[in-house]
């Protein structure tokens, strides 16, 4: 076994990725504190050609060195936009008919483990901030809630983990379902 080098792992240039047909998600990012969390979800985006970001609130927005730090890029990549209210912008999605799923800890929320992705759809998943999580409005507004299963004495993940674990999951389950 041999470690690729980077030579060898078929890149996309910013120009290609722009043009590439995106993956049938959108991130909505609330109240995030943490600049390496942001970057870290730029980095996810790209890497599962995710169609947009919306930084929403105190959320951070680049250009910003601290988020560059983990983006390594992605910035440039992976289209975003900054609105102060996310419930605005919560609505407006789904006014254009995107599920809106709070990535949270709720009543009714439905496992990942258990989520069937409708390949004809396209979601809009909400991260909310590292000590409060998605506020009680934008849950409320939501079409539904997602919960990460998690067995040990925390209860919860990093932001960036865990967008990088619900991306990972409905993206494959987009692409290789079954």
């Amino acid at each position: 076994m041999r470690k690729l080098e980077n030579s060898e792992l078929d890149r996309k240039s910013i120009e290609s990725f722009k043009k590439s047909e995106k993956t049938p998600l959108i991130l909505v990012l609330d109240g995030i504190r943490s600049l390496h969390n942001i970057g870290s979800v730029f980095r996810t985006s790209d890497a599962f050609l995710i169609e947009k970001i919306y930084l929403c609130g105190i959320t951070a927005t680049p250009p910003n060195k601290e988020i560059h730090k983990t983006a390594l890029g992605a910035t440039e990549t992976v289209a975003w936009e900054h609105h102060e209210n996310v419930l605005e912008v919560i609505a407006n999605l789904k006014n254009e008919g995107v599920t809106t799923l709070a990535i949270e800890q709720v009543e009714s929320a439905i496992f990942l483990q258990d989520f069937k992705v409708d390949t004809k759809q396209k979601y809009a998943l909400v991260f909310g901030n590292e000590v409060h999580g998605v506020s009680q409005e934008a849950v409320a507004l939501c079409d539904g809630a997602i919960e990460i299963p998690q067995l040990g004495t925390k209860h919860s993940l990093n932001i960036s983990v865990s967008a990088g674990i619900v991306v990972w999951d409905l993206f494959q389950k987009m692409n290789w379902p079954g």
